[in-house]
């Protein structure tokens, strides 16, 4: 096991990481991919380097990276998490609550993310983080860059699309489309980006005040 994934793993109580195992486990089932623990213990980091009170995630699959950035967020932080899926959020909710976290630390919205976001305040935020279809990452991004405050950070996950990103043969519009997204963040003069080695690659970047 990779230095981060193991150090990851270690880095939450007993009652979570068996929440975790069960969000997993559920995610598995649906066909899901989720984070992997290395990535999870860089969004519990970055949320609390932020001091984050407000997130937003894109993409609330089963309930593992909110249960990893409400780790990092401060105890009277509100997780506010997007998903296509009702039924996955449905599987999130009880893992939030089996890993000890009060139903009003998270609030779960039904519906597609660009349908949702621009209801968001703007500058209401101190995180971040995407993880829904890749076709629309620089859609969240403009999005992203409108909920974010001064020194906020946006987090892209899955970002190496297995050594895609990188492959000089043919690939698919998405890949293309991250491609973009890579070039836009390291090209912006309004974002302080890194690319972080973890799971399928994590982009972040800090909003500039």
């Amino acid at each position: 096991m990779a230095f981060a994934e193991a150090y990851g793993a270690g880095t939450i109580d007993d009652s979570a990481e068996a929440a975790l195992q069960w969000s997993r486990d559920c995610a598995r089932e649906a066909g899901i991919r989720t984070v992997t623990a290395g990535t999870g213990a860089a969004l519990s980091l970055l949320a609390a380097a932020a001091d984050a009170k407000a997130v937003a995630e894109i993409g609330t699959g089963t309930g593992v990276s909110g249960i990893y950035l409400l780790h990092g967020m401060r105890p009277d932080g509100v997780l506010t998490t997007v998903d296509l899926e009702p039924e996955r959020q449905t599987f999130a909710k009880q893992a939030l609550r089996a890993a000890g976290f009060a139903g009003n630390r998270a609030r779960f919205i039904p519906g597609r993310a660009l349908d949702v976001l621009p209801r968001l305040a703007d500058g209401g935020y101190d995180l971040v983080f995407c993880d829904g279809d890749l076709m629309e990452c620089l859609e969240y991004l403009a999005e992203s860059l409108r909920l974010l405050r001064p020194g906020g950070v946006v987090c892209f996950e899955g970002v190496f699309a297995d050594g895609r990103t990188v492959d000089s043969s043919l690939q698919p519009a998405e890949v293309l489309r991250l491609r973009e997204l890579l070039r836009t963040i390291r090209e912006s003069t309004a974002l302080v980006p890194a690319l972080l080695p973890v799971g399928d690659g994590l982009l972040c970047a800090v909003k500039r005040g």
